[in-house]
């Protein structure tokens, strides 16, 4: 069952704003200004810079594959089952666990108004958030989407206030000196605060669950990216503008203590509230986005059935949910939460690199079906800063989560070969790239239909009774030249055996309108087109001849051929069909690509994917 779809623009920003607002801005920026001093903004301008290839090149993903499942899907599709269920297994786990933090720190932030919770008291509070959260998402996605907007309205308005309250009581004094600890401090502190970018691309797991995605997600992505990035500089130069010093250096909540030495208690109180509505959304984004993966997984066989189910009435993967809920609950209860989330950062960083090398080899495989709405700008170029940048920021982090994270990408394989090693009869593109450069042609095409699929999908294309010939007519892929009279000679045997009409009718029929009139539109294209005796008879034939079929001396390499047949009840039909051919051979760059097509099935979808007017009958 697919999943509704219930986000628009404003959804996506927040899922990707909200994601991103949280103990990056409440935390960090406080042990971040202990190691790079008052250009400490510098640092996530910075890791802003990092975190681009791999916004780029999950937009471009995403608009080309809208999806559950997001980068387990790109993964998957791109270098296939094995690493596509490492992808899917660390993007889940990297998300869950994230979001469990989140839980825990707003147990922590109760702790402040009710002093007597105690730990297990804080515990509770996490857990009972997990559930509301649970039970918003399972009765959809809107609902989820709507809170989202709201929390995130309300914490961009409570930072909006504090940077413009606290910009007169800025102190230039606090600004020196500048970059007390040198310019390769400023490096060092962007990998630490890199992990406040990690939720900006979390949209791309609900991406089948947005309406136009070939707009509304790389937009909202990067309106989020713009508008958070802008809080984060504000909001801290604002911050050791009010309170640098030794104390901003120590303090894990540095906002708190910069509203207080301007707004006083009750600015502690906006802060603390604002602290508060960050780690829910982030929490809230983080079970919508997470339950998605194995959703995804599963649909592919690559985990059990119940995971992919979805409610038949809220059209939500409540399996997933209600599993993905369960582990965050348990490791609130009895995980090392804050080791476990330097794993979980190590793991994002390396789907980050995995993301950029899906895009190349989703380009580099040159499948015809993969047709973004949204190109990753600089291309190679960015995607390899990015792979080479997320390698420097993983050697950063030394070597325990490394290995943790080894072990976890262990164990993602130990499960492949356990339960998923099956063949599932899809090919990946990095299969592609390799017969590219091997020279030889693939014999499937799974992955080349799954993606017109999808594409179908995405363009919200309904297929007409035109569309419906095309699906099931015979394409022919000649690779040599034909005169016109053998050309007609094939036309006869195809025809009379799919309408039942003697192959030499079929023949002199096409003989006679050609030599009335050429049906040669062009020097590269032809319809030749016909009537036969009976009724309710109408076929179609698409060819290609890559050195050209010789209908006249004006047209003496016809490569492209759509060959049409019908009875006279049919002649409204025919002309619809001629029209639709018009429309199709009119596109920008059909005959290059006419050319191109590696296959007979990719001239199929070349027709079946054109943007034309249809005719869906009632």
């Amino acid at each position: 069952m697919k999943l509704s779809k219930e986000l628009d623009l404003l959804d996506v920003f927040c899922i990707a704003s909200g994601a991103m607002i949280s103990s990056g801005l409440f935390i960090l920026p406080g042990l971040a200004y202990a190691q790079a001093g008052p250009c400490v903004f510098l640092a996530y301008l910075v890791a802003a810079m990092f975190a681009l290839p791999a916004l780029f090149s999950k937009a471009e993903l995403c608009t080309a594959m809208p999806k559950a499942g997001g980068v387990y899907f790109f993964i998957e599709r791109s270098m296939g089952a094995a690493m596509g269920t490492i992808g899917g297994l660390a993007a889940w786990f990297s998300l869950s666990l994230k979001s469990a933090f989140a839980l825990v720190g707003i147990g922590a932030f109760a702790t402040i108004v009710f002093p007597d919770l105690g730990p297990i008291g804080m515990k509770l509070v996490a857990i009972g958030c997990c559930l509301v959260f649970l039970g918003v998402n399972l009765v959809g996605v809107k609902h989820a989407g709507r809170l989202q907007v709201y929390m995130v309205a309300a914490l961009i308005c409570i930072l909006i206030y504090y940077v413009i309250r606290g910009f007169p009581h800025m102190e230039s004094a606090r600004f020196a000196p500048f970059i007390p600890y040198g310019p390769g401090a400023i490096l060092a502190t962007a990998g630490m605060v890199f992990v406040s970018f990690g939720g900006l691309t979390k949209v791309a797991s609900v991406a089948e669950e947005v309406r136009n995605p070939g707009r509304n997600i790389p937009l909202g992505m990067l309106l989020a990216f713009v508008v958070v990035t802008l809080l984060y500089v504000f909001v801290i130069v604002v911050t050791v503008g009010v309170a640098g010093g030794a104390a901003l250096g120590t303090t894990l909540t540095p906002l708190s203590l910069g509203a207080k030495a301007f707004l006083g208690t009750a600015g502690v109180a906006a802060v603390s509230g604002a602290a508060l509505l960050a780690f829910i959304t982030t929490a809230n984004a983080g079970i919508l986005a997470a339950s998605r993966d194995p959703m995804a997984m599963s649909r592919d066989g690559l985990l059990p059935e119940f995971f992919g189910k979805v409610h038949p009435r809220f059209q939500t993967p409540h399996g997933s949910l209600i599993f993905t809920a369960a582990f965050m609950i348990a490791a609130i209860l009895f995980l090392d939460l804050e080791g476990l989330v330097k794993v979980a950062s190590t793991l994002k960083i390396v789907l980050f690199m995995f993301a950029n090398i899906s895009v190349i080899l989703m380009r580099e495989s040159k499948i015809q079906n993969y047709r973004p709405k949204f190109r990753s700008p600089f291309y190679p170029w960015l995607q390899i800063a990015g792979i080479i940048g997320y390698g420097f920021l993983l050697f950063k982090l030394g070597p325990m989560p490394l290995l943790l994270a080894g072990g976890f990408i262990a164990a993602g394989l130990v499960w492949y070969w356990l339960y998923a090693k099956e063949d599932r009869g899809r090919e990946s593109a990095l299969v592609h790239v390799v017969e590219r450069i091997a020279g030889r042609d693939l014999d499937s095409y799974s992955l080349g239909g799954e993606l017109r699929d999808i594409l179908r999908e995405r363009d919200e294309i309904t297929e007409d009774r035109f569309d419906l010939l095309v699906r099931n007519c015979e394409v022919m892929d000649l690779d040599h030249s034909v005169s016109m009279e053998e050309f007609f000679g094939m036309l006869g045997d195809s025809f009379s055996d799919r309408l039942q009409v003697p192959r030499d009718t079929v023949i002199d029929l096409l003989t006679k309108r050609e030599q009335d009139t050429s049906t040669a539109l062009t020097p590269q294209m032809a319809i030749p087109h016909l009537i036969v005796e009976g009724n309710g008879k109408f076929d179609i034939l698409l060819i290609r001849c890559r050195d050209g079929i010789h209908f006249s001396d004006e047209a003496p390499a016809v490569q492209a051929v759509f060959a049409l047949a019908g009875s006279p009840d049919e002649r409204n039909f025919h002309l619809r069909a001629l029209m639709a051919i018009a429309q199709i051979a009119q596109q920008k760059d059909f005959e290059s690509r006419w050319q191109r097509a590696r296959s007979p099935e990719a001239l199929r979808d070349l027709v079946l994917l054109a943007h034309r007017k249809r005719h869906i009958e009632a």
